[in-house]
């Protein structure tokens, strides 16, 4: 029991369903689920928020089912995702000469840099969610991961600005507002999704994240320790629930259930032979579905998913081996069969699946480690690292709250020894990735403290 820290709150708005999961750190650095509840999504469409009533519905409900899993629970403040196909990066330069070059460069002229970017120019109608610092150069030396304590003239950086529109992100606000909860911050999914699944030596060796939620598949692209690139491609797993629909003339619900309980994302590896009956409606004869057809459907919707990833690495230069970590994937949409092989097909590089476990301490139940819930960890992790690095105000008054016995899964005495063992070797490599967010994000932006809402 580690009643020191903060509990903290992810809540993922997806297009398929919508996630509260409430955590804290234990003693080794590992996350205690304290609280998760989830309910189907009705008012989002491609990861954005068009219907707020139906979003609000469906909030409350997940909100409910979180505290009834742990009735000693109080939420107030969340850490909210935000995807969509609005969501646009671009790259930008900005440099500052030092007024004071006797001393050592501090946080707070660094702090002044990135300040700067969101002055940038950007369309109307879009704001800047985030700005990100990428490598950092002091007079000619360049490729300086953190500047801090360097002497220097002038001090510059490469940065990634993610911008979204004004309306998607007033959409989320407004949603999250009505259910009486607090936006403690907008994350970018995929960089959510990064953290919860990735470690430091991935970031090292370079990977792609490819998140494959109901509305959108989110990319967080990574290289030698920085975000290269980010981006929200608006197909996803509700994509090929869709196609099923169409191509086969079925219910939208049971070619949901085909797809998870029968689908593959190779039909090379789909039996030619097998068929699943599905009853006719209204008095209409039974329907036999051809197992193969159905991986057909499947292949072609992500291949074309898969097409645009591999787009955005040519984009960037990363395609062709340079990821050393290759591609991991994650999402609801990971779990479909043979989805390892058609990614590595497709792009030419290894894959794996990305589960948030790494994170999670020993002993909590099996649905908590599935990649549908990597963005709602992410979360998580990112308001431990506001907190670790007191970048936010949290309330120190913390409660004293137990995991409930129904998220625990009983542990075997073989678990607690390994989680023994491994925990000390783990501490170094925390300290480590304590830095993930750090990297990126070293000042946010309150998204909702503009003039405009306060005419709303």
């Amino acid at each position: 029991m580690n009643n020191e820290q903060p509990i903290i709150v992810g809540l993922d708005i997806g297009t398929t369903k919508i996630a509260v999961i409430a955590g804290r750190k234990n003693e080794f650095g590992k996350l205690e689920i304290l609280g998760f509840g989830r309910a189907n999504s009705n008012g989002v469409k491609h990861g954005q928020v068009l219907n707020i009533d139906e979003t609000i519905k469906a909030i409350n409900a997940a909100l409910e089912n979180c505290l009834a899993s742990n009735p000693g629970l109080e939420i107030k403040e969340v850490y909210v995702g935000i995807a969509g196909h609005h969501i646009k990066s671009l790259q930008t330069r900005g440099d500052i000469v030092r007024q004071n070059t006797e001393e050592e460069i501090t946080r707070n002229e660094i702090d002044q840099l990135i300040s700067d970017q969101y002055k940038t120019y950007i369309p109307a109608g879009d704001q800047i969610i985030d700005v990100i610092p990428q490598e950092f150069t002091i007079d000619n030396f360049q490729n300086i991961p953190n500047p801090i304590g360097y002497g220097g003239v002038k001090v510059g950086a490469n940065f990634h600005i993610i911008t979204g529109d004004k309306n998607a992100i007033r959409n989320i606000n407004r949603s999250v507002e009505k259910a009486s909860l607090i936006t403690k911050d907008l994350v970018l999914q995929p960089l959510a999704s990064a953290s919860a699944v990735m470690g430091q030596e991935d970031m090292e060796a370079g990977v792609a994240i490819v998140d494959i939620g109901g509305g959108t598949t989110d990319l967080a692209v990574f290289y030698e320790g920085i975000l290269k690139h980010t981006a929200v491609i608006p197909f996803a797993g509700e994509n090929i629930t869709n196609d099923i629909k169409t191509g086969l003339g079925v219910l939208k619900t049971q070619a949901e259930q085909m797809k998870v309980q029968f689908g593959s994302a190779l039909s090379n590896e789909a039996k030619t032979n097998a068929y699943i009956t599905i009853p006719g409606l209204r008095g209409m004869p039974a329907k036999e579905i051809s197992v193969k057809n159905l991986a057909n459907i499947i292949q072609a919707r992500m291949s074309e998913i898969l097409d645009f990833v591999t787009y955005h690495l040519k984009q960037v230069g990363l395609d062709n081996k340079a990821l050393n970590g290759g591609i991991i994937l994650t999402g609801g949409g990971s779990q479909l069969k043979h989805m390892i092989q058609l990614t590595e097909y497709a792009t030419g590089l290894n894959a794996r699946i990305g589960f948030p476990n790494e994170h999670l301490a020993a002993g909590h139940i099996e649905e908590l480690a599935k990649p549908t819930y990597s963005t709602c960890i992410g979360l998580i992790l990112k308001g431990y690292d506001d907190y670790e690095h007191n970048r936010k105000q949290f309330d120190k008054d913390f409660k004293l709250v137990e995991v409930p016995e129904s998220l625990k899964q009983v542990p075997t005495e073989e678990t607690v020894a390994v989680e023994q063992s491994v925990s000390a070797d783990k501490m170094t490599k925390r300290k480590n990735l304590t830095g993930f967010w750090d990297k990126f994000k070293d000042r946010l932006v309150d998204l909702f403290k503009e003039e405009e809402d306060h005419h709303l």
